[in-house]
């Protein structure tokens, strides 16, 4: 009896351990990309230009990211039919593969093309992974969080993501100190990817302990049509589009300011220095992320994003367009970014769950945002090194903040123009009356 009590917190612990980790490792993995690619860039792309050797990893984080739409249709989908509990192991166990092949893969001096190919491959297997674990995450999270504090539980996300780049830039900046420049770009870079890859099979054992959600097992499990992309893409079609308004912000910053910038800073900088960056402009984040949910819960998750948006559009424009070398400079810039990225991601599990019906949730969720993402993150990179050699960075980084502001009209159409949801069928249960905590049986 003391057992059955207990369960419902155990289970609930569980969730929430599994969506932090999970985004702990899936933007320390994705952030050292950005970080290390100035070092072992010429490993992979032997080039006399540096600016080549830099577009050929961008070049394959792009293709990464493009990968994002087939992870967010298969676990996407897999997450409805199966479970969010299946779909998370599936999803961090491509990411730890893809981190460890980073890490020991031989450089193009020791193997030839095979090197940059094995790197294309290891990315693919984490574009795929980074697709479909947001939204598995996000669907579980959201199902066993409070009603009144959803925007507080997403907070996790946006407090995982600074300490998964807080944690990547400190190792970073602490092997430059320990190891020197010529041994970080010999082997020094590959230590995150390795130690990323034995976190993620950590975290791997940890979600074989997971309890399904009860919104799954009561709501989606019965029905045949869960997971369906028939539905998605004709009755859902609005609310896909709506997804798409929300999540283009996220997609274009993110691709900017996960990779653009620390690489750009770091070719600008000192060596080390853009480490250090990260590392302040996270701490500080770290502590205001729980704070930033709170204050989301209160005013109101939609018209919080919009403010945020109208604010980073300025901001945002304004450090971009003026960053220099100096530490003051890029702190400012990366961290508007961040900032954004923190009160986008903290508010976006509740607006996008809220959007998609419990059998479709994660798919819905997937797909808009992983081919959002695909499309705006995965060219931000390449688009933004080719406007900064013709001189039109200043319309790159406008056509990134307009992505931002679309996130005004979403807000406005999510609560104006989506018809109300359906009736619960016979044997569900309504939106009011879950039991959002699973309750052992």
């Amino acid at each position: 009896m003391s057992q059955h009590q207990h369960s419902p917190a155990k289970a609930h612990r569980r969730a929430v351990t599994a969506t932090v980790v999970g985004n702990f490792i899936e933007s320390f993995d994705w952030l050292a990309y950005g970080l290390f690619a100035p070092l072992f860039a010429a490993r992979f792309f032997p080039s006399d230009n540096s600016l080549t050797s830099i577009l050929g990893v961008f070049a394959v984080l792009g293709v990464g990211v493009l990968m994002r739409p087939l992870g967010g249709i298969l676990l996407g989908r897999y997450a409805d039919r199966r479970g969010r509990r299946p779909a998370l192991m599936l999803a961090i166990s491509l990411m730890a593969g893809g981190s460890l092949l980073i890490g020991v893969t031989p450089t193009y001096a020791h193997i030839g093309l095979l090197a940059p190919c094995l790197l294309l491959v290891a990315r693919m297997a984490q574009g795929v992974s980074h697709g479909g674990e947001w939204p598995a995450a996000a669907a579980y999270l959201m199902e066993v969080a409070p009603e009144r504090r959803k925007s507080t539980y997403g907070s996790l996300f946006s407090l995982t993501t600074c300490a998964g780049a807080f944690t990547a830039s400190l190792l970073g900046g602490g092997l430059t100190v320990a190891l020197g420049p010529a041994a970080m770009a010999a082997w020094g870079w590959r230590v995150p990817f390795l130690v990323g890859g034995v976190l993620g099979l950590v975290l791997l054992v940890l979600r074989t302990r997971l309890t399904e959600t009860e919104v799954f097992r009561r709501e989606v499990r019965v029905r045949r049509d869960r997971g369906s992309l028939r539905q998605v893409l004709g009755t859902h079609r609005r609310r896909v589009l709506l997804a798409v308004l929300f999540v283009a912000g996220t997609g274009a910053v993110g691709g900017t300011w996960n990779a653009v910038v620390p690489a750009l800073g770091g070719s600008l900088a000192p060596p080390g220095t853009m480490f250090w960056v990260v590392v302040c402009a996270t701490a500080v984040l770290l502590v205001l992320n729980v704070p930033i949910g709170l204050l989301a819960d209160k005013v109101g998750a939609a018209r919080f994003l919009a403010v945020a948006s109208v604010v980073f559009a300025v901001a945002g424009s304004v450090s971009y367009l003026t960053m220099t070398g100096t530490f003051a400079s890029l702190l400012f810039t990366y961290g508007s970014g961040v900032v954004y990225l923190v009160c986008a991601t903290t508010v976006l599990p509740k607006l996008l769950t809220e959007i998609f019906p419990a059998q479709v949730r994660a798919l819905g969720i997937g797909l808009p945002n992983a081919v959002t993402s695909a499309v705006l993150g995965g060219l931000a990179p390449a688009s933004a090194a080719f406007a900064a050699e013709h001189d039109a960075s200043g319309w790159f980084i406008a056509g990134v903040m307009g992505a931002v502001l679309l996130a005004i009209p979403a807000s406005v159409l999510s609560r104006t123009a989506l018809p109300a949801p359906a009736p619960a069928a016979p044997g569900e249960v309504r939106e009011d009356e879950r039991n959002l905590v699973p309750s052992g049986g």
